[in-house]
């Protein structure tokens, strides 16, 4: 209907004789004393006796006052919205300036298709009305919030009908409405046809390619701006934090506080997702405390962020502190908290506050369950959480997805049922992914089942081809079991498929400043200072009785070599790195990207006893935290 009521739109030249009325309605800006009490916190009843006045006065005669009157309850306060339609009705010819206060009013409310009921009143209008370049940039936000590529490509149609596809404000409109449909190739057809982009426009081209990516063309255009606005630096900031590319986005906060900008809350929030990424919490106490000192308002997103830094970096006490200070709490803030607990082990209190949450009357959602069954998974209540993932169709009518049926079989798998894991996959209502897969492989490799295991792993690469996980893991299978054979024949299908595996990387923050480190990196500058402390490592193990897991190392060299491979695991190199760098009395903080191997996870262990220090270590699963000679996780992981 939208679609067709566009295609029959008649069309009037930019010469139109209702054009001088429009700019005049457009300009006639300061508001008459009585409209100007009308503001957001204005109630219904305020509203009704303001509207009274205006009414006893015969100010509503006027067009341009009825079209202010109006146009300040639709805009003032969303859930006016239909009253402001009620005002509407009962005016005499209303201006251009009316209709499209409404449409621009729908476009941001919850009801957005209403924008084109009034779209249509303006040419059906008895005054000759015709749509102007607002009315188009309202209707291309509209398009935008609705999602639907098929209106956003007759709403173009229609502003190019009349002529406004040059315009600076539709284009910005049109390249916001381009990324909101996911598509950049429009995005740059667009800003490509614009000869002299202004501020709005590349601010919206910089916004689009970093919301979907394409952060190197977003950051030279962002360069070449000989102006930046905040938005422009939120929106670098905010993809740079979502491409994962942390490092920069802070160090682009950093420029962007010394180009003196002003920081708002937008800001923040991507500032806290990159230190959370990083695991840099030196960093994230720092804007922790910028947020106060500058008195910014904790909304829910500032705070829900807070409470995901501070988990992510494995600081729970401060991460349930921020929590339980705010004082609005939504789904998604109930969520962060408990997957914070989750992730950091405390499964128990994890289940607890899940329980607390709707004792509280919220409602969980999809993203609550994540972190519930993840809260069962890491200290084995198997029973616990088939409950909860029974509950989510049958008690709050939500239907599980893909990750939440491979954390049942994390779950089962985890806890040693392994012949449960695979029914359970083989039960499954939709295809089994990679997660599930990957779940039953990884609980194959500690329980040591080989030929559960080769089904896992053949599954996986029938998904993924190239894979390195699978082939990893089912390699690491086969070495637990002295099957060197199995190990050359996966290592040999890897190289004929040219599947490479990922690369470990680990990240500690020294200072303020985050430090990344590969496996056998020699780059660092204290290089020489890592080598020294790493030899004195494992002499301090070996007088504890360590003995390196060599098993999943190599096969083809000798033991000696395979111990020194071992010892150049990008954690180990970090954690050398923490104790030349960091006090004594300072925890060492380390993010990896993969998952923590045996070895790996047995040595910090003693390497925290050896040199009575706090190891925190975040892999791509969860927290360990390592304290005298133990892990939080209790070898359950």
């Amino acid at each position: 209907m939208i679609c067709a009521a566009f295609l029959r739109c008649p069309k009037y030249p930019l010469d139109h004789p209702s054009s001088s009325l429009i700019m005049s309605s457009l300009r006639f800006i300061a508001k008459h004393p009585t409209i100007s009490m009308v503001e957001p916190c204005t109630t219904l009843r305020e509203l009704k006796q303001i509207h009274t006045q205006l009414f006893i006065n015969g100010l509503l005669n006027n067009p341009h006052l009825a079209g202010q009157f109006i146009a300040s309850i639709a805009l003032n306060n969303p859930s006016n919205i239909y009253y402001s339609n009620q005002v509407l009705d009962h005016s005499q010819k209303p201006t251009l300036f009316t209709f499209n206060s409404m449409i621009r009013a729908h476009s941001k409310s919850s009801t957005p298709h209403r924008s084109f009921h009034f779209y249509s009143r303006i040419l059906h209008s008895t005054n000759n009305l015709a749509p102007d370049n607002y009315t188009f940039t309202f209707l291309v936000r509209t398009s935008a919030q609705l999602l639907t590529p098929q209106i956003g490509s007759s709403v173009y149609c229609a502003l190019v009908k009349y002529g406004f596809e040059h315009d600076p404000h539709v284009q910005s409109g049109l390249i916001f409405m381009y990324a909101e449909f996911g598509d950049l190739v429009a995005c740059h057809r667009v800003f490509s046809s614009i000869c002299e982009p202004d501020l709005v426009c590349q601010t919206a081209m910089v916004s689009a390619c970093a919301k979907m990516g394409d952060v190197g063309f977003a950051r030279k255009l962002f360069d070449k701006m000989s102006q930046k606005d905040p938005i422009a630096w939120n929106a670098m900031i905010s993809g740079y934090a979502q491409c994962g590319q942390s490092k920069e986005a802070l160090t682009l906060f950093n420029l962007m506080q010394r180009e003196g900008v002003k920081v708002n809350e937008v800001s923040m929030v991507s500032v806290l997702s990159a230190c959370a990424h990083l695991g840099a919490l030196d960093q994230g106490r720092w804007a922790h405390v910028y947020i106060e000192r500058n008195k910014l308002p904790m909304t829910l997103t500032l705070g829900t962020a807070l409470i995901d830094m501070y988990s992510k970096c494995g600081n729970m006490n401060k991460a349930m502190e921020a929590f339980w200070r705010m004082k609005e709490k939504n789904v998604y803030t109930w969520s962060s908290a408990i997957g914070g607990l989750a992730m950091n082990g405390a499964g128990e209190k994890c289940l607890e506050l899940f329980s607390l949450m709707k004792q509280d009357g919220v409602q969980p959602n999809e993203v609550t369950f994540v972190s519930v069954l993840r809260g069962c998974s890491v200290v084995g209540l198997v029973e616990e959480g088939h409950k909860h993932f029974v509950s989510m169709s049958e008690v709050y009518g939500i239907e599980p997805q893909l990750e939440h049926y491979g954390l049942m079989v994390d779950l089962y798998g985890r806890a040693g049922r392994l012949d449960e894991a695979l029914n359970f996959i083989n039960r499954m209502p939709v295809r089994p992914h990679v997660g599930a897969w990957g779940a039953l492989l990884n609980a194959c490799k500690i329980y040591k089942n080989m030929e559960m295991g080769e089904l896992a792993s053949r599954k996986i690469v029938e998904i993924e081809a190239k894979n390195h996980g699978a082939y990893v893991l089912l390699s690491n299978i086969y070495a637990d079991t002295k099957d060197w054979d199995g190990v050359s024949n996966v290592r040999q299908t890897m190289n004929v498929k040219g599947v490479r595996k990922q690369p470990g990387c680990s990240v500690i923050e020294v200072g303020g400043e985050v430090h990344e480190f590969f496996v056998g990196d020699k780059s660092q500058p204290r290089y020489a200072e890592i080598q020294v402390m790493l030899g004195e490592i494992a002499k301090r193990l070996k007088l504890l009785g360590y003995v390196a897991n060599t098993n999943p190392v190599l096969f083809d060299i000798e033991e000696e070599e395979k111990e020194d491979a071992l010892c150049m695991h990008s954690e180990k190199i970090a954690i050398a790195f923490g104790l030349i760098s960091l006090g004594p009395d300072v925890p060492i903080r380390i993010v990896k990207n993969l998952r923590v191997c045996w070895d790996c996870h047995d040595a910090t262990k003693m390497i925290s006893k050896a040199f009575n220090r706090e190891i925190i270590v975040r892999d791509r699963n969860r927290f360990h935290h390592f304290r005298d000679g133990e892990c939080s996780c209790k070898g359950y992981w």
